[in-house]
């Protein structure tokens, strides 16, 4: 999950960015360059930072069936 997550993100944050410097004009030849660097980064990071994502999420947001049910208001 993380390598497509990261492929994906980078692709689409940099082309936004490409096009945003440079335009539609040579926007290939720049985006590819962008999206390699932002990608290299990228990926390693994920890697390294995703358990303690999971961990700060985990602890901010309850599991399903972590709290008893409603009584049954009838």
């Amino acid at each position: 999950m993380p390598f497509v997550l990261t492929l994906l993100m980078t692709a689409i944050v940099s082309g936004i960015s490409t096009v945003r410097v440079v335009g539609f004009q040579g926007l290939a030849d720049h985006w590819l360059g962008a999206w390699l660097w932002s990608w290299v980064i990228a990926f390693p990071v994920l890697t390294v930072i995703l358990p303690f994502v999971r961990w700060l999420v985990s602890f901010i947001v309850e599991e399903p069936g972590a709290m008893p049910a409603p009584e049954n208001l009838e």
